[in-house]
């Protein structure tokens, strides 16, 4: 058989589970990636002269290519999917820690004024006036990071067959069948598209005060527009 989603019985998995699998592996690092960049990221806020060493940090792992973790990795997580999902980690921190940190910089002087008048203390601050208001901010580097996350799963074919949807890569050039590789591409392009609608539905849920960007975009417009039709208005 030869079918789009005919897969091979030696990946021991069936196309369903392949994409559960690639889902797991690109998921779970960038969730324990926002944990990590929550704290991390309210500590180079709290002091400044944090930041730049640890935005520098993130930038050399995330330019360490992943066939060298691998190689680091393999003597001590063995050909595994924690070896895949530890650098997948590493990379969404140079993604979210600015994200967070762009997100609570960017909440106004007088809110945090306000929230400190009131006897809030910098973590509870934090939590429940600065997060909340950081959330498009953070959801936009979540989604960069999660897409990103999602491509990158890939690259664990090379070791062991841990790559979930890329091994029908490796596997394609066994057999001689393009037909994976297609299988491949499209599915995992498909995946990033749906999990970015769901990461901008949540981002919605929870900024129901931000309108739609389409319905800023379009009061832009009509802003544009009836401005100069005032002028000759004025004019005479």
């Amino acid at each position: 058989m030869n079918g789009f989603f005919d897969i091979p019985s030696d990946l021991q998995n069936s196309y369903l589970g392949l994409i559960s699998w690639h889902m797991q592996e690109a998921l779970i690092p960038v969730l324990i990636g926002l944990l990590l960049a929550l704290p991390i990221g309210l500590l180079c806020v709290r002091f400044n002269w944090l930041y730049p060493p640890v935005l520098w940090t993130t930038t050399v792992l995330y330019a360490i290519p992943s066939l060298a973790f691998f190689v680091v990795l393999i003597d001590y997580t063995g050909l595994s999917r924690l070896t895949v999902m530890i650098p997948l980690c590493l990379y969404s921190l140079v993604v979210l820690v600015p994200a967070v940190v762009d997100g609570v910089r960017s909440v106004p002087e007088e809110t945090n004024a306000a929230a400190a008048a009131m006897g809030i203390g910098h973590v509870r601050r934090y939590l429940q006036v600065q997060l909340p208001i950081a959330v498009p901010a953070i959801m936009a580097g979540l989604r960069v990071a999660t897409a990103s996350s999602i491509s990158l799963v890939s690259v664990g074919a090379l070791i062991g067959n841990q790559g979930a949807l890329g091994n029908l890569l490796t596997t394609a050039m066994l057999y001689h069948r393009p037909v994976l590789a297609v299988n491949s591409v499209v599915t995992t392009a498909v995946l990033a598209v749906l999990i970015d609608a769901l990461l901008v539905l949540l981002r919605r849920l929870l900024t129901p005060w931000q309108p739609p960007s389409g319905r800023k975009a379009g009061r832009r417009r009509t802003s544009t527009i009836a401005g100069p039709a005032r002028t000759p208005e004025s004019v005479s």
